[in-house]
């Protein structure tokens, strides 16, 4: 029998591509707001600290309020709160965008910031809640690992584009030209991606039914009338007042399932690495007058990132998804080395980059694998948020660490940062591999 990709299983399933295609394109904020922001705010003020801190301020106002949204998606359903949120989401962008252009001061500016942030969800969360969805049956559950590597993979392409993207308009258009495309491809690819309803998971309650007190209003009216025709009924069909008493149960915290907490913290504290990463190589380009090729440059991490999805995304590796992600930090910690290393050479930096980025998408590919197993379908939306939140606070602290760095030294001592924090995560990462193993046993 011959053998079927599974990205082709994948995109057989009807409405797939139409979601999964629309969903990238609304992500493309996640990959140009936060470096728009840099790129604007120092080149007005010519002040690291000033422009990574707004950047960090931003992405912490997308981190608080991610998993109040994804509350609201799994409780009343995507395309109920979609579109009340993508309007006021795209109105807050443009806001910004208008604002920063028309040089309103700082204060005002880190207001509207914080408003912006305020109103951004994670679409990531709502294509992968989807994807569950939609492999829900045992015939298709094998390719919920490709899914979601596929994912992690277009989160890269989205990197790839959105950087170049930003850095192309910065320094050719204005230096507040890329404030304004996201909030158009996030209104674009929201607006078809909540017109979907076919590929829409329901909406979903637990409902607990117990037995009521015999003191029961409804249970003494029922056996006073047990022998007329209505109750004879009632208990022809098996269902009587006396248990028909239900109390909703109240929805377990996601952060309170055993394992979500420590991979949380390894989210946090390795995606620190990326800002300082990203926002390093932004300042080693300034200083050269290489800024033109800023976005090539921070592209080829991505590139390497989109490659390694598609890599994991087509095998299924064996053993403890706690101990894949070991491995990636190791790896990329690695690799963050050999960048730091060759950062004299744009060439070589540059091929370091995409090899570093081959473990990103399986560090967040086996991020949301983990959620997966823990947390119950009823909450996916809202774990995978967590983990997309996680993410985004690490980002928000690198941002405001490497500004601060950067001020007071040198590109080449911000580059170090990024190893820093990798290699904190590792151990981590070990901590909650053998608290899993344990809750295990």
């Amino acid at each position: 029998m011959k053998h079927v990709s599974p990205y082709v299983r994948l995109f057989s399933i009807p409405g797939a591509r139409s979601f999964c295609i629309s969903g990238a394109v609304a992500r493309l904020p996640i990959s140009m707001m936060s470096l728009g922001i840099v790129l604007a705010l120092n080149h007005m003020y010519d002040n690291w600290t000033i422009a990574g801190t707004m950047s960090a301020v931003y992405i912490l106002a997308v981190a608080a309020v991610t998993p109040f949204y994804a509350r609201l998606f799994d409780r009343f359903g995507q395309r109920k709160v979609g579109w009340p949120a993508l309007v006021v989401s795209v109105v807050a962008m443009l806001v910004f965008a208008f604002a920063a252009w028309l040089r309103v001061p700082i204060p005002v500016l880190f207001v509207l910031v914080v408003l912006m942030g305020f109103t951004q969800f994670s679409f990531g969360a709502l294509v992968r809640t989807r994807w569950a969805y939609a492999l829900r049956g045992p015939a298709d559950a094998d390719l919920l690992d490709t899914a979601y590597a596929l994912e992690a993979g277009i989160d890269e392409m989205v990197f790839i584009l959105g950087p170049i993207l930003a850095a192309f308009l910065a320094t050719s258009v204005s230096p507040v030209s890329q404030l304004f495309v996201p909030a158009i491809a996030c209104g674009v690819g929201g607006a078809f991606f909540f017109s979907l309803n076919a590929t829409q998971p329901p909406v979903i309650e637990n409902v607990t039914v117990g037995a009521a007190p015999s003191s029961d209003e409804d249970v003494r009216e029922a056996l006073a009338n047990r022998g007329g025709t209505e109750g004879t009924q009632r208990q022809e069909d098996g269902v009587s007042l006396k248990v028909l008493h239900t109390h909703a149960a109240k929805p377990k915290s996601v952060l309170l399932y055993a394992g979500v907490i420590p991979l949380l913290v390894v989210f946090v504290v390795f995606n620190m690495s990326f800002n300082e990463f990203d926002v390093s190589v932004t300042a080693m380009m300034k200083a050269i007058g290489r800024e033109q090729f800023l976005g090539l440059q921070l592209a080829m991490f991505a590139l390497g990132s989109c490659i390694g999805a598609f890599v994991f995304g087509s095998k299924k590796p064996k053993g403890s998804n706690w101990r894949h992600m070991v491995v990636y930090l190791a790896l990329l910690t690695c690799g963050y080395v050999m960048c730091h290393l060759l950062m004299g050479n744009l060439i070589l930096l540059g091929a370091c980059s995409m090899v570093s980025g081959l473990f990103v998408s399986p560090l967040f590919a086996t991020g949301n694998l983990i959620v997966k197993d823990i947390v119950p379908p009823t909450s996916l939306t809202e774990g995978l948020s967590w983990v997309t939140t996680a993410g985004s606070v690490g980002g928000s602290l690198g941002s405001s660490l490497a500004g601060m760095v950067l001020d007071v030294s040198s590109p080449s001592v911000g580059l170090l940062l990024p190893i820093a924090t990798t290699l904190a995560a590792v151990p981590l990462a070990a901590l909650g591999w053998f608290l899993a193993r344990r809750h295990v046993a």
